[in-house]
């Protein structure tokens, strides 16, 4: 699985510190990392809440990634869910994690980089990537409940579907500048470029 962090701006001096830890949990488990930033406080490609979740949305839609990590809250969580392709959840402890891989088995995750972000933070994060990523996600919780829930999930699917426009012609009306800063990052262009999977949206990338 290729997993991407996406670090908004208020809380991108703990950019090293997360990317580590995630690294450290899913590697073992033979996933692979793509930073994209923002990589400090002092970076100068910013990014807002609003802004990780057009470049959420740009690298799921294209088949870049498979997954996005990001924070921190519920801001990010709610600005990706406004893009079609992306189910992201909020996990604040490990069970978070788990429970939203099994039950909700969604490709996106919002953590609270902030709030509550103190001593043992880094265990906390540590173990609720573990859980994420540790199993294949959708197989119920509890047990007995894992078709209601994958019934649901399709359901889910089928109204996402539905209810949002294809992302492309959403970028297109998009401000210009809002897209042009969400992928403005320094390393955009390396990860992106080398994974997308979709000729259109990688096309529409270029000039930006």
């Amino acid at each position: 699985m290729k997993i991407a962090l996406i670090n908004e701006n208020s809380q991108a001096a703990k950019n090293e510190l997360i990317f580590n830890t995630l690294q450290g949990a899913v590697a073992p488990l033979g996933h692979e990392v793509f930073n994209y930033g923002m990589y400090s406080a002092d970076d100068p490609h910013v990014l807002t809440y609003v802004q990780n979740g057009i470049l959420a949305a740009i690298l799921l839609n294209s088949g870049a990634v498979d997954y996005v990590v990001t924070g921190c809250g519920t801001g990010t969580m709610l600005a990706c869910n406004s893009f079609p392709g992306v189910i992201c959840g909020l996990a604040v402890d490990p069970s978070d994690g788990y429970m939203f891989a099994q039950i909700n088995d969604g490709n996106a995750i919002s953590l609270p980089f902030a709030k509550g972000f103190g001593w043992g933070a880094e265990l906390n994060m540590q173990y609720i990537f573990e859980k994420l990523f540790g199993s294949k996600g959708g197989q119920g919780y509890p047990r007995d409940r894992v078709v209601l829930e994958q019934r649901n999930k399709k359901i889910l699917d089928g109204v996402k579907a539905v209810a949002y426009r294809d992302l492309l012609s959403i970028l297109q009306d998009l401000d210009h500048d809002l897209v042009k800063g969400a992928i403005s990052g320094e390393k955009f262009k390396q990860h992106f470029f080398a994974n997308c999977q979709d000729k259109a949206i990688g096309s529409y990338m270029k000039p930006c």
